[in-house]
């Protein structure tokens, strides 16, 4: 698997970045919200610990090609906004499962779209992917119709398969391919 501790892709609005150690504060302060981990895969964050752990195991992963998570960072102030993912990368099927988050201020403002949609362009171009999956809360309406307007299409629902902070939720999942990425942009 390659190392991708180097990756950088840039959007008009966003540079996508492995995270730092000097982003530990932002990234605490967005899993920290009740808000942000709604429908999350883990309860708020309570110390600050939490956070320079998952940068320290990021650079790990990254540089095993095991996954890829990028911090969407605003061009225009060096903001760090929330993160995107291409995780559980495998490499035979040329598959992968996106992930992303943004810190609840940023919401409603078209970046989440604008970072996973640069994140499908490298993970169909030249990381060669197949397919990508995504798992959400099916009550997470704004995540369904980001994963939509990005050409996702539903493809089943698991049963209460997360248990988060005492709070059990299903998970509906989605599938895009190559091809249906690459057509899209083509049209």
């Amino acid at each position: 698997m390659p190392d991708h501790r180097d990756l950088q892709l840039f959007t008009e609005r966003l540079q996508l970045r492995p995270l730092r150690a000097g982003d530990a504060q932002a990234l605490f302060g967005i899993h920290s919200d009740p808000a942000f981990t709604r429908y999350w895969s883990s309860a708020p964050w309570t110390e600050l610990a939490q956070a320079q752990q998952l940068i320290e195991q990021d650079q790990l992963d990254l540089a095993r090609g095991e996954h890829v998570r990028l911090g969407l960072v605003r061009r225009a102030d060096d903001a760090l906004l929330g993160t995107c993912t291409l995780y559980k990368i495998h490499a035979g099927n040329r598959r992968a499962e996106v992930g992303y988050g943004l810190g609840p201020r940023h919401w409603g403002q078209g970046y989440a779209r604008e970072a996973v949609a640069a994140l499908l362009d490298w993970g169909f171009g030249p990381l060669n992917l197949h397919r990508v999956e995504a798992d959400i809360d099916p009550e997470n309406l704004a995540s369904a119709q980001l994963l939509q307007r990005l050409g996702f299409q539903l493809e089943g629902r698991l049963r209460e398969r997360w248990i988060v902070a005492g709070q059990v939720s299903d998970s509906a999942i989605y599938g895009l391919l190559a091809r249906e990425w690459k057509a899209r942009a083509s049209a």
